[in-house]
């Protein structure tokens, strides 16, 4: 693994606090009709992308995740501006503006999405990892779920044939503790998530989600396991979301004192707290790049709303291959 170092430290400090700014920024935007459907938001885990992107290797590993899908990617080099505009429906968008905020796609940078059934990218994790396997390629696959998605039958079927075949996949719940509104503690008999993966002999670890620096070793080790060839890990990274489930998420179900307890882990504030201990920056400087990257994100935003929007003709061009379209009326096939 790549050593860790005071330069590692300020690049995750400013990563995750641009995460955060994008994030919230997105939130504003949704509040405004900007951004329409359904928006899942990242505020609190962002230690997580930041672990993992440093315990890959970026040229051949990938990740596909679930529906809170916009801070992966950008971890993983697609630009931010791109994400921006697909979230507002343009067609300078990573889908062409026609995915939205659960469908967020990268072939170059080897980010398969962002999907919408809780669960079903478990089992594609797996057959991306196959497919690997299969061609010979030196690749590791990090398959990221929530601790709702670990209820899905896929994901037993998934973690039996992983472990027959060796597959060269990684499997990580973000236990944020809530499945939408109900708790892990109310969904299930083993609360510790990381032990499921025991009953099938597969090496499994529970790690502190608000660590980035953790969440890279222990990743790094799992990736190194899989390219090796001797199969897959489960790891449970223990975090927390800061925001509802989704932006129609009434919240109910906890009380501010819960939230306060967990805002005072932030991993944004740990980092800074560790970087000013340390002398590796001085306050003012992390403040000046807190206020460097609240202009980032603008100009995203900026990038974003002076895109155009997908045209009906771009609609067909992206989803069907055959241009002569034989199964469709004629009536309907714009000119």
């Amino acid at each position: 693994m790549k050593e860790i170092t005071t330069e590692t430290y300020l690049k995750w400090f400013k990563d995750m606090s641009f995460w955060r700014k994008f994030e919230d920024k997105c939130r504003s935007l949704y509040l405004k009709q900007k951004i329409r459907g359904f928006l899942h938001l990242y505020n609190g885990q962002e230690a997580i992308p930041a672990g993992l992107t440093h315990a890959m290797d970026l040229s051949k590993d990938k990740i596909i995740t679930a529906y809170r899908c916009h801070i992966l990617p950008i971890s993983m080099g697609v630009d931010p501006k791109k994400v921006m505009a697909e979230l507002l429906g343009k067609t300078t968008g990573t889908s062409h503006g026609m995915g939205g905020s659960m469908h967020i796609f990268s072939k170059k940078h080897r980010f398969y999405g962002g999907h919408g059934i809780v669960g079903g990218q478990i089992p594609l994790g797996a057959g991306i990892a196959f497919a690997d396997k299969y061609f010979n390629r030196d690749s590791v696959t990090l398959t990221l779920m929530g601790d709702g998605a670990v209820r899905q039958g896929s994901l037993h079927e998934t973690f039996n044939m992983s472990m027959i075949w060796k597959l060269p996949v990684v499997f990580i719940c973000e236990n944020n503790k809530y499945a939408m509104g109900t708790s892990v503690k109310r969904s299930t008999n083993v609360e510790e998530i990381y032990k499921i993966g025991g009953s099938y002999g597969m090496p499994s670890y529970p790690v502190d989600g608000m660590d980035p620096e953790k969440i890279a070793k222990i990743v790094f080790s799992a990736i190194e396991r899989a390219r090796r060839g001797d199969g897959s890990t489960f790891i449970e990274v223990k975090t927390y979301r800061y925001r509802g489930h989704s932006m129609s998420d009434a919240e109910s179900y906890r009380n501010k004192e819960e939230i306060h307890f967990y805002k005072k882990k932030d991993p944004i504030l740990k980092l800074k707290n560790i970087i000013i201990k340390n002398q590796w920056e001085t306050i003012e400087n992390l403040n000046l790049i807190e206020n460097e990257i609240k202009k980032e994100v603008e100009s995203c935003v900026e990038f974003a709303e002076e895109s155009d929007p997908p045209s009906l003709e771009e609609m067909y061009n992206v989803v069907y291959k055959e241009t002569s379209y034989p199964f469709l009326d004629k009536k309907v096939i714009p000119k």
